[in-house]
C-alpha cells in the first residue's frame, strides 16, 4: 500500500473518530454557572406556584374544618331537642293508652262537672292541638337534624379529599425542593444561602400605626430562610411573610398570595405606602412594600428573606390591607 493511500486512510479514520467523539464530549459538558442560575430561577418560579397552591388548599381545609366544627356544635342541641320531642310523644302515647282516647273524650263531653260544654270542647281541642304540635315539632326537628348531618358528611368528605391532595402536593414540593437544592449545590457549593443578618437591610423607616408595625416586623425577618408553607418566626414563604407582618399589627390575612389579593383594597402605584402589598404576575408571589421603591420578601427555596428593588418581575398590582 502506497504512503499516500495510508495517509488518506489515516485522515479518514481520524475524521470519523472526531465525529463520533464530539457529540459525547458535548453531552458530558457541565452547565455553566449562568445556565445553572437560569435553571434555578425557572425551577424557583414553578415551585413557588406549587407552594402557593399548597397554601390555598391548606386555607380551604382550615375553612372546612371550622365549618364542620360549627355544624357539629349545632347538631348537639338539635339532637337534644329531637330527643325531648320523642319523649313528649312517648308520654302522650302512654297517657292515651292508659286512659283511652275515647274515655278521655267522653269524660270531657259528659254533662257532669262545673265546666260548660264549649269549655270542655275547647279543652279537648287544645289537647289535640298540643299533641299535633308536639308531633309536628318532632318531625321538623328530625328533618332539620338529618339535613344538618347530610351537610356535615359532605363537608367532611370534601375535607378528606382535600387532605389527600394536600399530601400529594406536599410530596411533589419536597421532590422539587430536592432538585432545586442540588442545582444550588452545583452552582454555589451549598444548598441554601448562608444565614443573613437583619442589619443588612438597614434601619426601618419611621412609619406610624399598624403599617409601621408590619414594616418593622418585615425588617426583623430579613436573613431568615425561605420555608414553604411557613409563616414564622424561624422561616417564611412569600405569603407567609406578609401574613406574619400584618398579623403582628393585628390584621388577619390568608396564607396565599391570590387570596391576599382578594381581601386587600386595590391601589395605584403612585398611592403606594410602606406596609402595602405588591403582587406579581400570575399572583404567585407577594411582597411587603417598605418605601423608596423597595420591598421585603421571601424569594424562593434556598434563599433568605431580603430587601430589594420592587421591580423584580412583572407586577400584577398593589393592595392595601383593610
Amino acid at each position: 500500500m502506497s504512503s499516500l493511500r495510508i495517509l488518506l486512510r489515516s485522515l479518514v479514520v481520524a475524521g470519523l473518530s472526531a465525529v463520533l467523539i464530539a457529540p459525547a464530549s458535548v453531552a458530558r459538558a457541565e452547565p455553566t454557572p449562568a445556565e445553572l442560575t437560569k435553571q434555578i430561577e425557572k425551577s424557583s418560579t414553578e415551585l413557588e406556584r406549587i407552594v402557593e397552591s399548597y397554601n390555598k388548599l391548606n386555607e380551604d381545609i382550615k375553612a372546612n374544618q371550622a365549618a364542620a366544627a360549627a355544624l357539629q356544635a349545632r347538631i348537639g342541641p338539635l339532637q337534644a331537642q329531637a330527643e325531648r320531642s320523642r319523649a313528649d310523644v312517648g308520654i302522650l302515647a302512654v297517657t292515651a293508652y292508659k286512659t283511652g282516647g275515647l274515655r278521655t273524650a267522653q269524660a270531657l263531653l259528659e254533662p257532669s262537672g262545673s265546666a260548660t260544654l264549649p269549655e270542655r270542647l275547647g279543652t279537648l281541642d287544645q289537647l289535640t292541638r298540643q299533641r299535633q304540635q308536639t308531633i309536628a315539632g318532632f318531625t321538623a326537628d328530625q328533618r332539620r337534624l338529618i339535613d344538618q348531618k347530610t351537610r356535615l358528611d359532605a363537608t367532611l368528605a370534601r375535607e378528606a379529599a382535600q387532605a389527600r391532595q394536600l399530601r400529594a402536593g406536599k410530596k411533589k414540593i419536597e421532590a422539587d425542593l430536592d432538585r432545586l437544592y442540588q442545582l444550588r449545590r452545583q452552582a454555589y457549593g451549598r444548598a441554601t444561602e448562608a444565614p443573613g443578618s437583619a442589619s443588612s437591610a438597614g434601619s426601618p423607616p419611621a412609619v406610624s400605626g399598624s403599617a409601621g408595625v408590619a414594616v418593622r416586623y418585615a425588617y426583623g425577618a430579613v436573613g431568615k430562610p425561605y420555608v414553604y408553607g411557613a409563616d414564622g418566626p424561624s422561616g417564611y414563604d412569600c405569603s407567609g411573610l406578609t401574613l406574619a407582618a400584618w398579623r403582628a399589627a393585628g390584621k388577619s390575612l390568608p396564607h396565599n398570595a391570590a387570596m391576599q389579593w382578594n381581601v386587600t383594597a386595590r391601589i395605584s402605584r403612585s398611592s403606594l405606602k410602606p406596609g402595602d402589598l405588591v403582587f406579581y404576575s400570575g399572583l404567585g408571589h407577594v411582597a411587603l412594600y417598605v418605601g423608596g421603591g423597595q420591598i421585603i420578601d421571601a424569594p424562593s427555596a434556598g434563599r433568605n428573606v431580603n430587601k430589594r428593588d420592587m421591580n423584580i418581575m412583572s407586577i400584577a398590582g398593589y393592595g392595601r390591607v383593610r
